[in-house]
């Protein structure tokens, strides 16, 4: 049997929850019966069903699962959360064979859910598309074993090299990549927990920061605001998503819950010492918020802020057709360029640290 296909498949379910399931990971799984496929599932949004549980369910001819293989992303979990064990619903099951992508290093699993299935007599096969999988659930083990967000660095240059210009007239951004790459970065914010940038950003463009060319969910702002420089009556500050603001020791601040009892989002300051370790800090801060991915998307001080402490995961670059002469420069970096693609007339570069 092609193991290397089921697992495939498995990826292609699993992208289906992404940005739902947080703070548990978006899983596929795939029950085989004979070389076909008689059942499928993906993680559903969190306090709901795992990928095994809906994949058992889908299954109309329950007695076949005593003679198929369960194929999943991630180790079955062996402990109770929202829902019961996933390992012992498959074990209840009469599954004998379970092909697995790679091992959840979470320490309440950690290879518990394995453990359990071999006690129970079952055939487990671990490895399979081992790098594929990890890739995919790359935020939820960034989570796990460094205690920080997985950190994603996006901006948009132009072809002779800066990201914007050095004046302009209105508050509001001068785009440099197409509507189709614009697109794109709000699937993006889709996908990912929060979305962060620094005080001149908000200050120059009055971004939204939330998706509004995709459908999803809007992203946890983070905004970057050592002396409380930014009007109140900025967008980012209209409570109409999560926002965490992140200041300067010295100022007083107190967190200011909603009104709206149909808005239950809460604003955060977080105060940290901006004369030192400055991106350390932030990351110590949203992790125990429980932040699991970020996109900081500017402006540059911040990008490059997170480069110089080398706390960044991907940076999505895009190059656009047009040329500034002069203007504020991208921001410097090395790393190696993982992948890069055509958008219209954009380049979008993707890089990976390593």
């Amino acid at each position: 049997m092609n193991h290397e296909i089921y697992i495939q498949r498995c990826l292609q379910l699993a992208k289906n929850g992404i940005g739902t399931t947080r703070p548990n990971p978006s899983v596929g799984a795939v029950i085989v019966h004979n070389n076909k496929i008689i059942g499928e599932g993906f993680t559903s949004p969190y306090g709901d069903s795992h990928a095994e549980v809906n994949a058992i369910r889908s299954v109309h001819n329950q007695e076949l699962l005593k003679e198929a293989t369960i194929y999943v992303t991630l180790e079955p979990c062996s402990h109770y959360g929202k829902t019961p064990p996933c390992a012992d619903l498959i074990i209840e099951k009469g599954i004998p064979n379970i092909v697995i992508g790679s091992v959840d290093t979470n320490s309440l699993v950690a290879g518990k859910g394995i453990e359990r299935l071999k006690k129970a007599g079952r055939n487990v096969t671990v490895g399979v598309c081992e790098k594929a999988c990890k890739d995919h659930h790359k935020r939820f083990f960034t989570v796990q074993n460094k205690k920080r967000p997985f950190i994603i660095l996006k901006w948009a240059e132009t072809k002779d090299g800066f990201i914007a210009p050095l004046t302009k007239n209105e508050q509001k951004p001068v785009w440099i990549s197409n509507t189709y790459s614009q697109q794109l970065v709000h699937k993006w914010r889709s996908e990912e927990h929060a979305i962060l940038v620094g005080t001149n950003t908000v200050i120059a463009d009055n971004p939204s920061l939330t998706v509004r060319s995709w459908y999803g969910n809007n992203p946890v702002r983070i905004v970057i605001d050592k002396n409380l420089r930014i009007p109140l009556e900025a967008t980012v500050l209209d409570r109409s998503v999560k926002i965490i603001v992140i200041v300067g020791k010295n100022n007083e601040v107190k967190d200011v819950i909603s009104n709206d009892s149909e808005k239950s989002h809460v604003f955060i300051y977080e105060q940290i010492n901006f004369s030192s370790r400055v991106a350390e800090q932030i990351c110590e801060a949203l992790h125990k918020h429980q932040i699991q991915s970020v996109i900081i998307e500017g402006g540059a001080q911040t990008l490059q802020t997170f480069v110089d402490a080398n706390l960044w995961d991907e940076a999505r670059v895009f190059i656009g057709d047009v040329n500034f002469g002069e203007g504020v420069k991208h921001p410097v970096f090395n790393a190696k360029l993982f992948s890069e693609e055509k958008i219209d007339n954009d380049i979008l570069r993707i890089y990976k640290n390593d």
